[in-house]
C-alpha cells in the first residue's frame, strides 16, 4: 500500500524526532541520583568552599546530593582530565577557576583542550587581588612604588604562590605595564609566601582579600586593588588602573561539565545557580571570601574563559614562564 506523500513525510519527521525524546526526558528528570562535583584543590580553600556552598544550594533545590570530591595535583589538571573523560550525562561537574585559563598556555602538553572539552555552565564569583608590601618598603602609593622600583632595579622581591599562579602572573603583568624590574620568588602556596612577606624576606605580593586583617593591623601596607574599579570592601584603596591604565587582574570561580552534556541539563543548572546568586545568604557567604557575584549565561561564561585564556597566554609567552 502506498502512503500519500504528505502522510509519509509526517511519519518520517516523527520518526526522526524519536531519538531526541529520551534525552529530553532524562534532562527533565535530572538529577535522578547523586552528582559528583570535582575540585582540583585541597579542602578548605576558596574553590572548595565555593563548590560546597553552591552544591548545597543545588542539593536543596533539586533533591539530590551534589557531592564535592577533592582531586588536587598538577595545577588542577588531574581534576580537569577526570571530568573530560567522564560521561557527559550531568553527573560529573568540574569546579572551574582562573587557573584553567592559565594552564592552557602554561603547560605545553595537556591531554585535553579546556575550551573544547569542558562545557561552561555558570560563573559564580569574582575576587580582586590586593597589591600589598611589607611596611619597610618606602612607598605608600603605586606611583611611589614604581619610582622606588625604577631607582632600585632588581632589588625588590615579589612573592607568589607558585610559578604560573595568579599572584605570579598579576606581578608579571604589572612589571610589564609599569616598566619595572623586580625579582620573582615562587613559594608552594599562599601560606609560606605570606609568612615571608610579613617577616620582610620578600617585599611585594599580589594576594587575595584574605590578608585584609593583616592590612587593618598595620602588618602589611595595601597599595591598590587589581580590579578596574575600586573595591567596595576597601573603598578608600585605589585601583592599580588609576595609575597604570588598563591593568586588571581578578580570580573567578564557576562550574563546567564534560562537552556534549545535554544542553537542557546545562541550562537547568545555570538557571538554578543564577537564582542562588540572588539569595542574600549566598551573597553574604561569597562576600566573606572577598568576592562579588558573577552571574551570567553559559555563553557569557564561555566568552569570559576564552578572553582570560588569551590574556594570560600573552603574559606567559612574553615572560617565557614554564610550568615547574
Amino acid at each position: 500500500m502506498k502512503l500519500p506523500r504528505r502522510r509519509f513525510l509526517h511519519l518520517a519527521a516523527g520518526a526522526a524526532a524519536l531519538p531526541a525524546l529520551p534525552r529530553i526526558a532524562r534532562a527533565q528528570a535530572y538529577p535522578a541520583r547523586p552528582v559528583r562535583w570535582i575540585v582540583g584543590y585541597l579542602p578548605g580553600g576558596p574553590n572548595d568552599v565555593v563548590a560546597r556552598l553552591m552544591g548545597q544550594w543545588l542539593s536543596s533545590r533539586l533533591g539530590q546530593p551534589f557531592v564535592v570530591e577533592n582531586r588536587p595535583g598538577a595545577g588542577t589538571n588531574i581534576a580537569t582530565e577526570a571530568v573530560v573523560k567522564a560521561s557527559p550525562d550531568g553527573y560529573t561537574l568540574l569546579q572551574v577557576s582562573a587557573t584553567a585559563a592559565i594552564n592552557a598556555t602554561l603547560y605545553e602538553k595537556l591531554n585535553f583542550n579546556f575550551i573544547r572539552d569542558i562545557a561552561p555552565i555558570a560563573s559564580f564569583i569574582r575576587q580582586p587581588t590586593i597589591m600589598v608590601v611589607n611596611p619597610t618598603v618606602p612607598a605608600t602609593t603605586v606611583p611611589e612604588f614604581i619610582a622606588y622600583a625604577k631607582a632600585n632595579p632588581g632589588k625588590i622581591s615579589m612573592a607568589s604562590a607558585g610559578v604560573g599562579s595568579i599572584p605570579h602572573l598579576a606581578g608579571e603583568l604589572f612589571k610589564t605595564m609599569a616598566g619595572i624590574n623586580i625579582a620573582h620568588v615562587p613559594y608552594r602556596g599562599d601560606v609560606p609566601a605570606l609568612t615571608d612577606l610579613l617577616s620582610g624576606q620578600v617585599q611585594l605580593y599580589f594576594t587575595s582579600p584574605l590578608v585584609i586583617e593583616h592590612i587593618r593591623a598595620g602588618k602589611l601596607r595595601a597599595l591598590a586593588v587589581t580590579t578596574l574599579t575600586r573595591w567596595e570592601t576597601l573603598p578608600d584603596l585605589p585601583a592599580v588602573s588609576e595609575y597604570v591604565p588598563g591593568y586588571e587582574t581578578t580570580t573567578w570561580f564557576g562550574v563546567g561539565a564534560p562537552r556534549n552534556t545535554p544542553p537542557q541539563i546545562v541550562e537547568k543548572l545555570n538557571k538554578e545557580l543564577n537564582v542562588a546568586l540572588t539569595d542574600p545568604n549566598v551573597k553574604a557567604r561569597l562576600a566573606d571570601l572577598g568576592g562579588t557575584v558573577l552571574p551570567g549565561s553559559p555563553t557569557e561564561f564561555a566568552r569570559h574563559i576564552a578572553d582570560e585564556t588569551e590574556k594570560w597566554g600573552k603574559v606567559i609567552r612574553a615572560a617565557n614562564i614554564k610550568a615547574e
